[in-house]
């Protein structure tokens, strides 16, 4: 269908003043880049329910949205990124070892401090600014 615009919904999970970031090992230009987590918003799915599926397959944990970061930014043609800030709940079920990588190589907790120290794919670092002012309650780092 001409015109029509697929969202792809990645997830900012938080916790404990960091988040959680993902390294994608698919065998095109972006493997080895980090990014959140996520995947397409499926027909008759909200972007919500998009991201707690897609965390779900992809990290074998249950998230809960609890917003979006301003913006969307275009992928690709027909495309565009829209991410969701979210917090694990499946972390309070007795020996949950959280977030296990199904889809990607390795994971990593960012501080607001080293969110610039990988390289994330360009289409989500637009949405970095705003998220470490989020991590930081109001305490902004020098500009990076």
């Amino acid at each position: 269908m001409p015109g029509r615009t697929t969202v792809v919904v990645g997830a900012a999970i938080l916790g404990n003043g960091r988040v959680l970031a993902a390294r994608r090992v698919a065998k095109t230009e972006v493997a080895g880049g980090w990014e959140f987590p996520g995947g397409k918003v499926e027909p008759g799915e909200t972007p919500e329910e998009a991201v707690v599926r897609e965390v779900r397959e992809e990290l074998g944990c249950d998230v809960a949205v609890t917003g979006m970061l301003p913006g969307e930014v275009p992928i690709k043609a027909g495309y565009v990124l829209r991410v969701a800030l979210a917090r694990l709940v499946s972390r309070l079920v007795s020996g949950d070892p959280g977030p296990v990588p199904h889809e990607h190589d390795a994971i990593r907790w960012l501080a607001p401090e080293e969110l610039y120290d990988i390289r994330w794919l360009d289409a989500d670092r637009p949405f970095l600014p705003a998220l470490r002012d989020l991590l930081l309650d109001g305490d902004r780092l020098p500009e990076q």
